[in-house]
């Protein structure tokens, strides 16, 4: 037995309107296609589907169980195509986005939740990277975009700022260092620090930063996050670096002080990058558009 989608859409044309040619002008066929259709389709099943009487026609036992299954079918046939219809248009998903450390727990968390309240089908895999390697996997097509430090070189990609997000040294307020005006990163080798978790993007990129300058940062302990650090700073277990809104939000007044980093790397801002704004896909660039406006 053969029978396509427009064939159960013929058949229930014909059904509701209680007439093979009322039901041809339904599914906007002539009279004689619609007749030689049903007649096809009624070879197909092997059975009577519809008695013909004089004022027209009305369904058999076969024929209702073709009116339920059909029903059911077209049903089907529409969840379908709304669902698909919602992953073309971005309002169903998973998108993928890639994010450097400060971006991820600073930045994000506040930004995203608005955005995922609206799109209740969509889900965000975030993944931490250092900001070069973001523009690596952006560059090779592995992540559609990114959140970045504009301190890397992002050479053929498309780049645009989100806010400032400078990195900043947290002294203890009684070091000797507290009352600098600004430091480089070079003025603290040497010093006890308190660091991020080795797995983070922003330790990483920190020390690859101390090694250009020729020396290791030593750390006396490290924090899976920012809160955890600048607490460990406050009470003078060695000095720590992070984003500049992270002092902000974590600061105790008289516990440690803030002494801006004079090193070029660490004046930067935080910028979402991609291969080219008209491919990418409808949910990225809807997500996109809302960072970039807040």
């Amino acid at each position: 037995m053969r029978l396509d989608l427009a064939d159960c859409r013929l058949f229930l044309c014909i059904v509701d309107a209680g007439s093979i040619t009322q039901g041809a002008q339904r599914a906007n066929l002539t009279l004689a296609s619609a007749s030689e259709r049903l007649r096809s389709i009624e070879d197909a099943v092997g059975v009577k589907l519809l008695e013909r009487r004089p004022r027209g026609v009305v369904t058999t036992e076969a024929g209702d169980a073709l009116v339920h299954h059909a029903r059911l079918m077209l049903q089907q046939q529409a969840l379908l195509k709304d669902e698909l219809e919602a992953f073309v248009s971005g309002r169903r998903g998973t998108l993928r986005l890639h994010a450097n450390t400060a971006a991820l727990t600073e930045f994000l968390p506040e930004k995203l939740a608005p955005w995922l309240a609206r799109n209740p089908r969509v889900n965000v895999e975030l993944r931490e990277r250092t900001s070069a390697d973001i523009v690596k996997a952006v560059e090779a097509g592995l992540a559609e975009a990114g959140l970045i430090s504009d301190a890397v070189e992002t050479r053929a990609l498309q780049v645009r700022p989100v806010e400032p997000h400078p990195l900043v040294l947290i002294i203890p307020a009684g070091h000797a260092l507290a009352s600098a005006a600004s430091l480089a990163l070079s003025d603290v080798q040497g010093e006890p620090f308190v660091g991020l978790a080795p797995d983070s993007a922003l330790q990483e990129h920190l020390n690859g930063h101390a090694r250009r300058a020729g020396f290791e940062l030593s750390y006396r302990v490290r924090m899976k996050d920012f809160r955890g650090l600048c607490e460990l700073v406050s009470h003078g277990v060695g000095l720590g670096i992070v984003p500049e809104r992270v002092v902000w939000r974590h600061h105790r007044e008289g516990t440690y002080r803030r002494v801006p980093l004079s090193d070029a790397w660490a004046q930067r801002r935080l910028c979402v990058c991609f291969q080219d704004w008209e491919r990418l896909s409808a949910p990225v660039r809807d997500l996109l558009e809302h960072l970039l406006a807040v």
